[in-house]
This record gives structure tokens, sequence and C-alpha cells, in this order.
């Protein structure tokens, strides 16, 4: 008995050390890892989601859109600085990942722009989406969502500076 408390007390301690971790998405030669998005505030129509696309293929593919249960569109974003102004672009012609290469969205980068919400995002909720490329086609995906000012997967806050003069 004793034993069978030691081995529930070292899990315990093990799982508050090492944080979960995050779910990785497959098909083909593409995984999807560390799917994430922030909360976003009351009457907001637009989220972002980030996330790491690896492609293990010899040949590349390319992220050409994709689906939302919570949004009424998907598209995939581009943001660059351009002369000290942030600027952000649809990619229409979809984001290729290179063979054996990765490509990373995250904020101040390339994005998945959610548009028309169907509802607010909230802090620890999650939310489905289906992500299509060239040739793999489609990869249900699920995005954890974060807090507002969240800049990485699992909470991370770290001040990501200001998007003063961006233009769309």
């Amino acid at each position: 008995m004793a034993r069978l408390h030691a081995l529930g007390l070292a899990t315990l301690i093990t799982s508050a050390v090492f944080p979960a971790i995050a779910q990785e998405f497959k098909s083909g030669d593409i995984t999807i890892d560390k799917p994430w998005s922030r909360a976003t505030p009351k009457g907001a129509d637009v989220a972002a989601g980030y996330l790491v696309i690896h492609n293990n293929g010899a040949t590349s593919d390319k992220l050409v859109g994709g689906a939302a249960d919570f949004a009424g569109k998907l598209e995939i974003h581009e943001m660059s600085m351009d002369n000290g102004i942030m600027r952000m672009r649809e990619l229409k012609s979809g984001l290729e990942i290179p063979s054996h290469g990765e490509v990373k969205l995250g904020p101040k980068g390339y994005h998945i722009m959610f548009t028309n919400l169907k509802q607010p995002l909230k802090k620890g909720e999650s939310v489905k989406a289906n992500l299509t490329f060239e040739h793999v086609g489609s990869i249900p995906v699920v995005f954890d969502v974060g807090g507002i000012g969240d800049t990485g997967p699992g909470g991370s806050t770290k001040p990501e500076g200001s998007m003063k003069g961006m233009k769309m």
C-alpha cells in the first residue's frame, strides 16, 4: 500500500513539473504541432491561429486554406515590416511547406486568420478547424485557446511589442 501511495505521489510530482505535451496532428508527410490561439474580447470579429507545420516528405506541400466551426472563414496571412509599418496580407496562393522542412506560424509572422467569429474565443477552451493542404488534403486540428496577451502556447505572456501603425 505504501508503495502504491509513493507511485501516485511520484506521478503527481512529475505531472506538476512537466507540463502536458501539446497535441500533434498528422496526415501523410505533414505533421502539425502546438496549435494555439488567443482569447478574444467580447465583440471581436477575428482571431488568429498559430502552429508549426513539419513536412517529412521528399516533395513540398502547400497550406491552401481550411474551415473552422467557430468562424465564417479561414485565411492564411503574413505579417511583415515595411519602412517601420507592420503590414498584414492574405496569402491567396497558400503557404509553401518545403520538403524535409518546417514553417512556424506565430505572432508577427505567418498565421491563420479566422474571420466572422460566431462566438468569442475563451481562455482554456479548445476550438476545431480543418486545414487544407494541396497534396495531403484536409487535416483536422484542435487549437488550444490561451489568454489575450499570450505570445506562445501554454500561456507565455512576454511582451510582444506594439502593432501601432499596422496597415491591412
